[in-house]
Order: structure tokens, then C-alpha cells, then sequence
């Protein structure tokens, strides 16, 4: 040890809440700074927690720090205390947190500065290519004209139906090369200009507005809209002042897909310089969005859930579209909900926050109710649109094909003669939910889980969704052997194929997971759906979540009937979430909306409360029973989950951890218990609820439990997690 060394804790991206020390005769490391260190026989990179005393480090021998990667912090103040909070509140290790707030180039130690970007453009001799000479080649001739224009990166010929292989064939002619560019510029220096001018608000959208601007300091406003009713344009009318004010703005949305349509809707309003952040990006052009967010190159911030980690370099106002939404929650790894994260942003930086949604969570709902949050109302479809009329089916003795009753086919015949839209709600993909044995009732069963094989036709395959194994479809009967298979129950795939013999002379459009893996494809069909290019619309809850379809004017509920009898006390709150944002997909134009619910269970109290007085009724009398049973928000929870092989280790851990817990009032422990998929992916899974009345009693409990977890045995046999504030328990 020399006389220059200093000593560092450093926390690692690791599952360990601690941290380790280190030294190096660097003279001066930032909190924050990121490093690169021993661990073990691998590198990490760490980050920098604080500056130690050798007198604290006892006989420890202490390794060197290997490379220091930042002189300066790359953090801003308020993104570290949220790191620091949000490591605090999910008990979780601080490393962790911290590397899943960084776009993965700089997890992995590269610099904080602009990426070389790769670019394409046309050669000299590409400009005198006669098209012409080229019709055999449409792809060829859609190269050549994007280049025209300017120059490229490869992701945004790609988004245009363009892939490599034409791309090499072209570069191969010599028509068109690559260069590489690197953007140093980091100053901000952009100025606030507007596209479009703004709607005409009504009397509602212009108090919520009003209300928003006069936030000068810290608020959290609740905006709870009906479908169709503006919010967006009350987003785009707040933003204004706080852009003007040369203040940026970050835009959190629950999806992916939601993404392009809201910076469709921003550009055309705002002449400012916007960046997208999520997982449909490459690592550079993350690296690129975030470096310019917080430079202050990006005016508005549009992103998903991790995009609220991302450092601004003067935020201004925070925006969460459909915040009930259950994207917004991480459900594994670091297990955080980006609007609590969110609002606990707002409060470090003394910031107004803006939750927008027509169906608040009741956790949302309760914080207006009590008056911690603004609560904002608008109760009235924006530009004439007419509120939409309700059909409940009931399905009993009805002659149905491939999902569709008689009377709802009836209807979505009429609807297409007159020109307009339709879209048929199904939360089930694939083709069929199982494959069954005619002679015997066998069923093709994942031997990993304890769920059926879903049949894919398009595909020839036997997928399971939840441990991603596949196999071929079977032949004959796995117990009789007999060849007699047939599929039970009903997918979008086919329904889009019943669609297409039912409705020969119209477009059918199917939106899930499975017609949109290619990069851009989402975009594309959202787009099509948009513009009217297929007249049925068949999809999963990727198509319930803020998408205007001017056209659509009947909405159909095909199956909810699994979701009425749910073991999870969180089912029927989302199941009136879903009802309410599917139905707000008809009737957003001038054409007046009409939604039907097919069901065999018309009389069930949450369907008929829906129905006849919506979902605020519902979520007031949900949120009574919630006190009544002190569940959420009522009541706090925190979720152990382990898993293992070996049955008997899962529950034995858990059992000793259940006997760690002190007696305490207020708080209880329910379990173990097993998940409701008890086996997946071939491990057996349990888990342990800890109940009670106040955070500060849950945090003071897992602070006692947790540190004691690491001196069981038990437990290093089986794979665990800590979720608090559970949203899901499957």
C-alpha cells in the first residue's frame, strides 16, 4: 500500500446488496464514476458508492481497480438519488440498479460519447442508374429512390421493406456505398417551434390544461379520460409552455408499439428535436438517444418502461400515457414500476407529473381520491364523437364458428357493407389453445410445465408460451396412438383464417406477437389498419392500448369468461381495464361506435356493472372492497418467489425463511404456497406473501428477513426473487 492509494466501495451488477472495496492511486472518483474491477475470476464494471478509510478495511486484503472509465460523473444528481431510492425501496442490489439504467454499450465500459454511425448513399455511378432499366426489380428501384433523397442508416432502410440481401446486390453493382459518422456535437441549442397548430379545446380539456400549467413546482395530476375524449391533445397543449420555456419533456408509454403513433402525433405538432427510446432499437441508437437526452439535444423524450432512468439535462414536466397499464411494471430482474419510479423522479427534481388514462389502477385512483393527486376529468368524447352503445351475447345455444357467434357475424357483415371497420378482440394467439385426441380426450401437454401446447399451424408447430419449447405437431395420440386429432378451442390465427372464408371480399388484418416479430412490422400494420387498408381487424391486447382507428366502428369482445372466475384478486380490475380500452376503440371519429361482449355468463355482477354504470362506478365499489380486505393499496405487499427441480427445497426454504419472521402486528405471512403454475420450464415454483399494514412495517421486516437468507442452506438450492409491490402472481 503506497502513500497515494485511496480506497473505494464500489457496488457491482450483482446480486448481492452490498458493496466491495477497492483501491487505485487515482486521486479523485466521482459517486457514480464507473470502474472497471476483479470480481472473482471475471471483469465487471462497477460504480463508485464512496470513499473508504484504510481504517475501516481491517486485514482485508483490498484488489485494484482496473481501469477507471469516468473522470466525471455520468450521471445527473437527480438520476442517482433515484437509483440509490429505487435500490432502497425494491431491496435490491444498488449495482443492479444501476446498470439497468444504462443503455447496454455503457454497462459494458464504453465511453459516454456518440457512437460512429454507418450510413449509406448513392455512388455516382448509382445516381445515373436508369430505373427504368430495373422494373424487374422493385426492391432495387425503392433503394435507389430512398438514397436519392439523403443519406441512410441501415435500420432505416430496413423499417422501409428493404433487406440486406438487396442491399448487397445493389452494393455489389456499385451503385450505392457506406461511410461512417460520428455526431460530437453536445450542445442543445435547439429552439422551440410549432408544426401544426393546436385543436380547439372544449371546456373540460381546457381547465385540465390550465390546471397542469399553473404546476410550477412539484404535482401529481391524475388525468382520467374516456377513450376518444383528447387527452393526447391536453398533452400536446401542457408541453407547450414548459418547451417554450426550453425545458424538455420525457413521454412515458407502455408499449413499443405505441411508440412511432406517439411521435407521429408529436412531430406534427412540435418543430423540436425528439428521440425515441426502447427495446426495438440497436445499442448504438439507444446510446445515441440517451447521450443527446441528457445533453440537451432532445427537446421530448418519448420511451418505455426503463426510459425513466434516462438523465435530462432540464426536465420539466413528466407525462405517463395509460399509467394503469401493466407494461409499466418489470416483472423480472429488477422488479420496479416505472410510474412509481416516476413520480418519485417528479419529487427530486420539484416537477409536475402527468398520469393520463381512461381506466386509473385503484392504487392511481385512491391517491385522487384522498386528494394527493390532482384529479382531472374529462367525460366527454373530443370532436362530436358520439359515446359508444353495448351488446352483451350470450353464447349459450348459439351456433358458433371459430369463435364468432351467428348474431355477431350478422352484425359485422352489415358494418362492412357500410364501408366501415371492425375489430374482433381475442387475448389468445395461435391457432388453437390445444391439440386433443378425438378417441380418448388426451392433450398435447408441455412435459416442462404444467400448461397444453398451442397448436401454430402457419408455423407446423406445437408451441408452449410459457417456457418457449417447440415441437412438431403430433400425428397420432400420444395414450391411444389413434390419428383422430383434432383442436380445441380457438387463436387469432384461426380466426383470421375463419374471417377470410366467412368475408372473402375484405381484408383481414391479424395484430399479436407472432405477425409482428420482423423489426418495423408493428408499425407497418398499425399504419395499414389505420388507413383502411383492411376493413377486419383481429388481434390480441397489443391492439386495446391507445390506438385510433378512425373507421372502426364495431368493437367485439370474443372470450373474457376466464378472467370472471380468476384466482388473482387483481382480475377483475383488469378485466374492466380491458373491457373500457377495447370498447374505446370504436366510434372515435364521427361515426357513432357500437362494442360486443360475447359471454355465457351475461348476469355476472362485474359485466352488468360495466355495463350499466362504467368503470368509474366499478373501481369506486373495487376500491371499498379493497379496504374492507386491506389489499392494495390498502394494504402492502411483498412476494418471495423461489423455484428449484426439486420440489421439496423450494417449500423447505421457504418454510424457514416463514420461521425468521418476527411477530408483528400488522403483518403476516401467507404460505408457502404454490404459484398458479405450479411447474414451468421444468422447475416447480412457490411463493411466500408478506402482508401488511403500513410500507414503513414492510420495509422494517424485509429489512430483518433478507440480510438472513444468505445464512440458510436451504436457500442456495433454489433460485428466489423479491418482488414488492406484486402485480402479477401467475
Amino acid at each position: 500500500m503506497t502513500a497515494t492509494q485511496r480506497f473505494f466501495e464500489v457496488s457491482l451488477p450483482v446480486p448481492l446488496r452490498q458493496t466491495f472495496s477497492y483501491q487505485t492511486d487515482n486521486q479523485g472518483l466521482p459517486i457514480g464514476a464507473r470502474v472497471r474491477v476483479p470480481f472473482g475470476q471475471r471483469q465487471l464494471v462497477g460504480y463508485v458508492v464512496a470513499e473508504q478509510s484504510a481504517d475501516d478495511l481491517g486485514e482485508y486484503q483490498v484488489k485494484e481497480i482496473i481501469e477507471v472509465i469516468d473522470q466525471q460523473t455520468i450521471w445527473t444528481d437527480d438520476i442517482w438519488q433515484l437509483i440509490v431510492w429505487s435500490a432502497d425501496y425494491y431491496h435490491h442490489s444498488l449495482g443492479e440498479v444501476a446498470a439497468n439504467a444504462l443503455p447496454v454499450l455503457l454497462r459494458k465500459g464504453n465511453e459516454a460519447s456518440y457512437p460512429a454511425t454507418e450510413y449509406w448513399r448513392l455512388t455516382e455511378a448509382g445516381k445515373k442508374v436508369d430505373l427504368e432499366g430495373l422494373k424487374r426489380a422493385p426492391k432495387q428501384i425503392k433503394l435507389l429512390q430512398t438514397l436519392a433523397e439523403s443519406a441512410c442508416t441501415r435500420s432505416s432502410i430496413s423499417e422501409q421493406g428493404i433487406s440486406r440481401t438487396v442491399m448487397t446486390v445493389v452494393a455489389d453493382k456499385g451503385w450505392i456505398t457506406s461511410f461512417t459518422e460520428r455526431d460530437s456535437k453536445t450542445t442543445s441549442g435547439w429552439e422551440f417551434g410549432s408544426a401544426n397548430q393546436p385543436l380547439t379545446l372544449n371546456k373540460q380539456q381546457a381547465v385540465a390544461v390550465t390546471t397542469i400549467n399553473q404546476q410550477q413546482r412539484y404535482a401529481a395530476l391524475l388525468l382520467q379520460g374516456v377513450t376518444g375524449s383528447g387527452k393526447t391533445e391536453v398533452y400536446l397543449q401542457a408541453m407547450t409552455d414548459v418547451l417554450q420555456r426550453q425545458q424538455q419533456v420525457l413521454v412515458l408509454v407502455p408499449e413499443i408499439g405505441l411508440t412511432p403513433q406517439t411521435l407521429r402525433r408529436f412531430q406534427q405538432r412540435f418543430d423540436v428535436p425528439i428521440v425515441m427510446l426502447h427495446s426495438g432499437l440497436s445499442d448504438s441508437e439507444r446510446l445515441k438517444a440517451w447521450l443527446d437526452s441528457r445533453s440537451g439535444k432532445a427537446a421530448i423524450i418519448i420511451g418505455t418502461r426503463s426510459a425513466v432512468f434516462t438523465p435530462c439535462k432540464n426536465l420539466g414536466m413528466i407525462i405517463i400515457d395509460e399509467e394503469h397499464d401493466l407494461s409499466f411494471k418489470q416483472q423480472d430482474g429488477f422488479r420496479y414500476h416505472a410510474r412509481d419510479v416516476a413520480v418519485k423522479r417528479a419529487q427530486l427534481l420539484d416537477i409536475p407529473i402527468v398520469l393520463g388514462t381512461a381506466t386509473p389502477a385503484l392504487e392511481t385512483l385512491n391517491n385522487a381520491v384522498n386528494s394527493r393527486f390532482h384529479w382531472l376529468k374529462l367525460d366527454q368524447r373530443a370532436g362530436g364523437a358520439e359515446n359508444v352503445k353495448h351488446q352483451v351475447l350470450d353464447l349459450k345455444q348459439q351456433t358458433i364458428e371459430a369463435g364468432v357467434s351467428a348474431p355477431l357475424q350478422k352484425q359485422i357483415g352489415s358494418e362492412l357493407e357500410r364501408g366501415n371497420q371492425v375489430l374482433l378482440f381475442l387475448n389468445r394467439r395461435g391457432f388453437a389453445p390445444a391439440l386433443m385426441c378425438h378417441e380418448c380426450g388426451w392433450i398435447a401437454q408441455c412435459k416442462r410445465c404444467d400448461a397444453y401446447y398451442t397448436v401454430h399451424k402457419t408455423y407446423h408447430q406445437l408451441h408452449c408460451h410459457h417456457c418457449g419449447s417447440q415441437r412438431p405437431i403430433a400425428k397420432q395420440c400420444g395414450d391411444c396412438g389413434s390419428t383422430h386429432l383434432i383442436t380445441h378451442g380457438v387463436g387469432t390465427e384461426q380466426l383470421e383464417q375463419s374471417l377470410q372464408k366467412q368475408f372473402p371480399d375484405y381484408g383481414v388484418l391479424r395484430i399479436d406477437r407472432d405477425s409482428t416479430r420482423r423489426k418495423g412490422e408493428l408499425g407497418r400494420q398499425l399504419q395499414a389498419a389505420t388507413d383502411n387498408r383492411y376493413q377486419i381487424l383481429v388481434g390480441t391486447q397489443m391492439l386495446a392500448k391507445g390506438h385510433h382507428f378512425p373507421d372502426v366502428t364495431l368493437v367485439a369482445l370474443l372470450d373474457v369468461d376466464g378472467a370472471l372466475y380468476s384466482a388473482d384478486f387483481r382480475a377483475s380490475e383488469r378485466l374492466a381495464q380491458l373491457f373500457t380500452q377495447v370498447a374505446g376503440r370504436a366510434g372515435r371519429a364521427r361515426k357513432a361506435g357500437k362494442v360486443v361482449l360475447q359471454t355465457h355468463h351475461p348476469e355476472h355482477d362485474l359485466i352488468q356493472d360495466l355495463l350499466n354504470n362504467g368503470y368509474q362506478d366499478f373501481a369506486l365499489t373495487a376500491l371499498a372492497e379493497r379496504q374492507m380486505s386491506l389489499l392494495p393499496p390498502f394494504g402492502h405487499m411483498a412476494l418471495f418467489r423461489a423455484e428449484a427441480v426439486n420440489r421439496q427445497h423450494v417449500v423447505t426454504a421457504l418454510q424457514e425463511l416463514a420461521q425468521l419472521m418476527p411477530i408483528a402486528d400488522g403483518a403476516q405471512l401467507l404460505g408457502p404456497m404454490p404459484a398458479l403454475m405450479e411447474r414451468k420450464a421444468g422447475r416447480y415454483r412457490y411463493q411466500l406473501t408478506l402482508h401488511c399494514r403500513s410500507r414503513k412495517l414492510r420495509y422494517q421486516l424485509l429489512e430483518h428477513l433478507l440480510p438472513q437468507i444468505n445464512e440458510l442452506a436451504s436457500w442456495r438450492k433454489i433460485r428466489w426473487s423479491l418482488d414488492v409491490d406484486p402485480q402479477d402472481f401467475t
